[in-house]
């Protein structure tokens, strides 16, 4: 895989060329700024894409932050590593954006899990159980799980993972992993049509279940899924557990990603 070669086509087919990912939710291009809008009141908004230099990134972050204002609610620059200029961080800082965790943006191509992805070689422990999530009740399997591994409320969540299947369903694939019927770790995989990639998300095992090959027997899972469906690649936002798993798999660091958010 080369790295500048699929960067590049990341930045291209998922930022720049990005399609509106809920319903009544716009994207649109402001001068070198790309952005999502509209939606419902639980549709994520904020900059998805941005080619700015030293003399437009100012004017360009205070339009964005007029912008939040405007739509009342959280608004997130997706920052990546590559993107200019170099201090675009301190600049969205200084202009009173928060940034959260920086993650490890992480691609791999799905053919090339396979080996590892074949049922024997990343077969769930005995006495655990895949469930495809597919209904309400699963979603609920799902969102306690996160609520337990990250420690934090869930409800966006839910809302937003009830409305993909409810009006999208085959661009998402949730699972859960169940022991003795109760959920120790949860995942799920978007679909983006067109683009070549499929985004693994949401991966969390509860600590008493960590170290089991649960994590890999799911990125392998989700791995056979992308590829028998016609996507090239996976790619992942790590997080600094989840990237030394990912890297023995086979994923590749490209970039790093970070959310700067600002609050109305």
């Amino acid at each position: 895989m080369n790295h500048a070669e699929v960067l590049a086509l990341f930045d291209r087919r998922m930022r720049l060329e990005a399609a509106p990912d809920s319903p009544g939710a716009v994207v649109e291009r402001v001068g070198d700024v790309l952005r999502q809008t509209g939606g419902g009141p639980d549709a994520w908004t904020g900059v998805l894409w941005s080619d700015l230099t030293e003399d437009t990134a100012d004017a360009a972050i205070a339009e964005q932050a007029a912008c939040a204002v405007e739509v009342g609610r959280e608004f997130e620059w997706k920052l990546y590593g590559h993107d200019g200029p170099a201090d675009l961080g301190d600049r969205l800082l200084a202009a009173g954006f928060e940034p959260e965790p920086t993650e490890a943006l992480m691609v791999a191509p799905a053919a090339g899990l396979l080996a590892d992805a074949a049922p024997g070689n990343a077969a769930l422990p005995e006495g655990l159980r895949l469930r495809q999530v597919v209904d309400p009740a699963g979603v609920e399997l799902v969102v306690q799980v996160h609520s337990r591994v990250f420690g934090s409320s869930a409800d966006r969540l839910r809302e937003r993972l009830l409305a993909r299947l409810e009006n999208d369903p085959d661009t998402l694939s949730m699972v859960v992993v169940l022991a003795d019927g109760e959920p120790v770790c949860a995942a799920r995989m978007e679909l983006y049509p067109g683009t070549g990639f499929a985004g693994l998300w949401g991966g969390g095992t509860l600590p008493a279940w960590r170290g089991k090959g649960i994590y890999r027997a799911l990125v392998a899972h989700r791995a056979r899924e992308a590829a028998a469906a016609g996507y090239r690649y996976l790619q992942v936002d790590a997080s600094d557990m989840s990237r030394p798993i990912l890297e023995r798999l086979g994923f590749a660091v490209l970039s790093s990603t970070t959310p700067y958010l600002l609050v109305p």
